[in-house]
């Protein structure tokens, strides 16, 4: 391996984890990635968290959406981390 995208190789046609900005998480299979680390995934379920403040108690109230979607195209400026599941 001479260069950090070698690992990312490996992981071709497995399942990944990939945590994207603003609050978006992804799992799904890595079908293609470039030098940008844009990537094709597969099988894939996103969660989106948000939170908001309750106006009448202050409390911070945490909501998690999930979905399924076939195919992703995810561009590489978005990512944060990428890893193995």
């Amino acid at each position: 391996m001479e260069e950090p995208l070698d690992l990312i190789r490996l992981s071709i046609d497995e399942r990944v984890y990939v945590k994207c900005r603003g609050d978006r998480e992804l799992r799904g299979r890595l079908h293609a990635y470039d030098q940008h680390l844009n990537m094709i995934l597969g099988e894939v379920e996103e969660t989106v968290t948000s939170t908001e403040i309750d106006d009448e108690t202050d409390e911070e109230i945490v909501r998690k959406q999930t979905r399924q979607v076939g195919m992703l195209f995810v561009r590489g400026d978005i990512v944060v981390l990428l890893g193995d599941i």
